[in-house]
């Protein structure tokens, strides 16, 4: 069997891909840096994400964000890993919030 994978996508990916129904932006950052900046979303901090992950299972589309993309790529692979996402797609923003004009 093949594993799941994730998606990467651009700013401007990300700003079509927000619009959709079914898309949750989650962002994996500690909730100061969420708290000092963001870009919307639901904030899971990434050593939360498993307990937390319930609250992303209504949504088709899952993308993963944090700072730099490194985070967030550690998140998206734990979530393809997960029975609950493999249904689901997982996209993961290249080069973080950083690099966003959102």
């Amino acid at each position: 069997m093949m594993m799941k994978t994730y998606t990467d996508i651009s700013t401007q990916e990300l700003n079509q891909l927000i619009e959709k129904p079914a898309t949750v932006l989650v962002d994996v950052r500690d909730e100061w840096e969420f708290d000092e900046f963001n870009i919307g979303g639901l904030n899971i901090p990434l050593a939360d994400i498993r307990q937390r992950k319930n609250e992303l299972v209504d949504y088709h589309n899952v993308v993963v964000i944090c700072t730099n993309g490194i985070r967030s790529r550690v998140a998206a692979k734990d979530l393809c890993r997960q029975p609950e996402f493999q249904e689901k797609t997982i996209y993961h923003l290249h080069g973080g919030i950083l690099e966003t004009d959102v």
